[in-house]
């Protein structure tokens, strides 16, 4: 069974400090910091690299599911876009996944199906299964 890492440290406090987050793989290694995370300040944050996450989980799920249904996908772009809520303490209170794909001879229909059915299927949407809600907005392009 596969297993990923990353780590994470911080120094200082919460307002003042700095952190660096970095991939065990060492594919990525950078910065972040209060206002990173809470404000628009340079570097990264954990919702930031969990949309990663999640955009590059669902397109690889979707491009299985589509070929398990009996259809060769081309290409599959998904941005994801993690609503981050301070109400009540910060909480991830919304995930949007924006979904771009080239697919021949697939309807519509058949497409939002498959599309609906990978976002409650996916490892990181089932990870992530606390968040209150996960949209998808799934588009076939020509």
């Amino acid at each position: 069974m596969p297993k990923r890492t990353a780590n994470a440290e911080w120094n200082g406090s919460l307002e003042g400090g700095e952190g660096t987050m970095r991939m065990a793989s060492g594919a990525y290694e950078g910065p972040y910091s209060f206002q990173s995370r809470f404000q628009e300040g340079d570097g990264t944050n954990p919702e930031e690299l969990i949309a990663a996450a999640h955009a590059g989980c669902f397109s690889m799920a979707l491009s299985g599911d589509l070929g398990r249904a009996g259809y060769d996908p081309q290409h599959v772009e998904t941005t994801a876009t993690v609503h981050l809520d301070m109400e009540g303490g910060p909480h991830i209170a919304r995930i949007v996944l924006d979904t771009r794909a080239q697919v021949s001879g697939v309807s519509d229909d058949e497409f939002q199906q498959i599309a609906a059915g990978t976002k409650d299927n996916c490892p990181v949407s089932k990870a992530l299964a606390a968040v209150e809600t996960i949209e998808v907005n799934a588009e076939l392009v020509s």
